[in-house]
């Protein structure tokens, strides 16, 4: 299976950049517990294939709404800024 994810670096207010995953899944359960270790799982192979990754979440339709979730400052600036486009794929 495909997952698309974008790999993104942003300026970071304390100064330096954040270099960031966003990743379109969602575990088949939904649970904090299971969206959790599935971030974790897709940050690590995005970390394998020599990608920094500081910031990680996941994005999906929940509701007729595109959701996130991951680190909290990641969360609260792609809430404001919205979802990215896709920049790679990641076969798991």
């Amino acid at each position: 299976m495909q997952i698309n994810f974008a790999h993104l670096r942003q300026p970071a207010v304390s100064g330096g950049d954040v270099n960031f995953a966003v990743f379109d899944a969602r575990s088949s359960s939904g649970t904090t517990t299971a969206n959790s270790e599935l971030l974790a799982q897709l940050t690590a192979r995005a970390r394998a294939n020599s990608l920094r990754i500081d910031q990680s979440a996941l994005a999906f339709r929940s509701g007729g709404q595109i959701q996130f979730f991951g680190s909290k400052h990641l969360v609260d600036f792609l809430t404001r800024s919205g979802l990215p486009r896709w920049t790679h794929t990641l076969n798991v």
